[in-house]
């Protein structure tokens, strides 16, 4: 499989639930910080992305907002909890983009590339052509697609894993079992 060598100014786009935090099953959402659980090697991952001067953004879509489940005051303090909990361990993500809406009501939700185009202009530096796109869903994968963005296929727990993984993984230019994994075999690999 080819590797991906990106140099300075790397923008990584992260899917959150299953790259960077347990995936709950399908159907269920993360209303409560206690819920979020990092992942194995995702600390390490995301500090290896800053030590090497990546741009770390995160892209989600946040459906239990648009359901009623949880408020846009109540994910802003899951992402403060996320955020603290990676600081404490010497990670840092640079950004966090959601997309509180249902599906097909808007344009930012991915696999639409809203929460993308607004971080190239919040991120001059980030472009498509020195980015990368790591998530565990089709919607991530088509996302990447439609941004010229190369991306890579969390495989992660296959009993959370969303419908549509299998064509997420023939559409994915790599895959991997984690965002440790993905960092360490593409990102940072020697051709």
């Amino acid at each position: 499989m080819k590797r991906m060598q990106f140099g300075k100014r790397t923008c990584v786009f992260l899917d959150r639930d299953g790259v960077i935090n347990k995936k709950l099953p399908e159907g269920q959402y993360i209303t409560r910080p206690e819920q979020i659980e990092l992942l194995p090697g995702v600390v390490e991952a995301i500090r290896t992305l800053n030590q090497a001067g990546c741009i770390a953004l995160v892209v989600t879509n946040q459906r239990a907002i648009g359901l009623g489940l949880l408020s846009e005051m109540g994910l802003a303090e899951i992402h403060e909890h996320l955020r603290l909990e990676l600081e404490a361990r010497g990670a840092r993500l640079d950004a966090i983009y959601y997309c509180p809406h249902d599906k097909n009501s808007c344009h930012c939700r991915k696999p639409e590339i809203g929460m993308i185009k607004r971080a190239f202009q919040d991120f001059p530096d980030a472009s498509a052509n020195n980015s990368i796109l790591i998530g565990d869903s089709i919607s991530d994968i088509e996302a990447g697609r439609r941004a010229g963005i190369p991306t890579i296929f969390i495989h992660g727990d296959p009993a959370n894993q969303k419908p549509g993984a299998e064509k997420a993984i023939g559409l994915a230019d790599a895959k991997a079992h984690s965002l440790l994994s993905a960092v360490n075999q593409f990102i940072f690999s020697n051709p």
